[in-house]
């Protein structure tokens, strides 16, 4: 087996992968950012919304679409609340892609459709057009998403997921607003209507213990907004993915690190990880540059930094989806009490 030395192996070239490599790139180590797909940032996987505080990521990325004022919360009652929440639409792949270019700009390498297939704390077994190749890194990097694969040989469980269901369709009308429904028919997520332009991100999640089926409701959902005006009846586009919802997760081991969905960081309520995750990506390569360098303690002051950043918000959302499960499929579900009590938008989302 052909057999690579550098000093930082990133598996996983996300907001989180790319972010990170060009932190440890641009600090002159010899950085190799392996991804298993053909074209970065492909298939897009995501709503695309990103709040206020990444516009300058966008902007270097290029990825801007267009930008939303507010919230329409859509109640099980029918009742709609209107709440500020400005924020971006991006291309998200244009900004996968612009983030992977910064990367290779400050000097790393990214290897398309490579595998990462084992680590055993020294080497690192990757697959890269039908060779096995060990890699030698002084240290690794986990940005692969929610079934990582580094964190699994590092030996912690899957993390628990909400699965997604989304459609591209024609939008009808110019749409300032992120739509928001709250339904039993979506038990343990919610659906969305995201505007981009002339077309919309139509999609909702849903906790597989509760709903398996997530292709008829996106189909009702569907057809109620082109009753309502708002899109048309052609289906643009299609995808789906995973969002973990269990919170943070041990993110420092020995000689590696966890970033970004890997380590949890994504939103349990409302599924957002673009923020987290570039944060988590450039601290986590600013962490690896200094443990290099022979700071012994940075590793867990950048676990301690993302917990202080990020914790109370995710374990507050972890606590809401356990209270909202007693809820699914039984009458409480149709109560809007008990759903606002659930969304981000409501006042009793954030009572103790």
């Amino acid at each position: 087996m052909r057999m690579i030395d550098c000093d930082v192996l990133v598996v996983g070239v996300g907001p989180a992968g790319a972010a990170a490599a060009r932190a440890t790139a641009a600090a002159g180590l010899h950085t190799i950012a392996v991804d298993k797909r053909t074209e970065i940032g492909l298939p897009v996987q995501c709503a695309e919304f990103v709040p206020m505080p990444l516009m300058r990521t966008v902007h270097e990325t290029l990825s801007r679409v267009q930008e939303v004022s507010g919230m329409l919360t859509v109640l099980p009652s029918g009742s709609a609340v209107h709440s500020e929440f400005p924020g971006l639409m991006i291309d998200r792949a244009r900004f996968d892609q612009g983030l992977a270019d910064l990367a290779e700009s400050a000097g790393a390498e990214i290897w398309r459709k490579t595998q990462f297939r084992s680590w055993d704390g020294e080497v690192a077994q990757i697959q890269f057009d039908g060779e096995m190749i060990g890699v030698r890194p002084r240290f690794l990097l986990g940005a692969d998403g929610p079934h990582s694969a580094v964190a699994a040989a590092l030996g912690l469980p899957d993390q628990p997921v909400v699965f997604t269901r989304q459609y591209t369709v024609p939008l009808l009308q110019a749409y300032f607003d992120t739509d928001i429904f709250l339904s039993d028919a979506f038990p343990g997520g919610y659906a969305w209507l995201f505007p981009r332009g002339p077309v919309a991100n139509l999609g909702l999640g849903a906790d597989r213990r509760f709903e398996s089926n997530l292709k008829a409701p996106l189909e009702a959902l569907h057809q109620q907004m082109q009753d309502r005006g708002i899109v048309g009846a052609e289906i643009l586009g299609r995808t789906g993915g995973a969002i973990p919802v269990g919170g943070i997760r041990p993110m420092v081991h020995e000689r590696a690190l966890l970033l970004g969905d890997a380590a949890g960081l994504t939103h349990p309520i409302t599924g957002a990880g673009i923020p987290a995750a570039v944060i988590s990506g450039e601290a986590a390569g600013q962490a690896a540059v200094a443990w290099l360098a022979g700071d012994g303690d940075a590793l867990e002051e950048y676990a301690e930094d993302m917990t202080d950043q990020f914790g109370p918000a995710l374990q507050r959302a972890v606590q809401r989806r356990l209270d909202l499960e007693a809820a699914w499929h039984k009458p409480a579900a149709q109560d809007d009490r008990v759903m606002r009590s659930g969304w981000i938008a409501f006042e009793e989302y954030f009572a103790a």
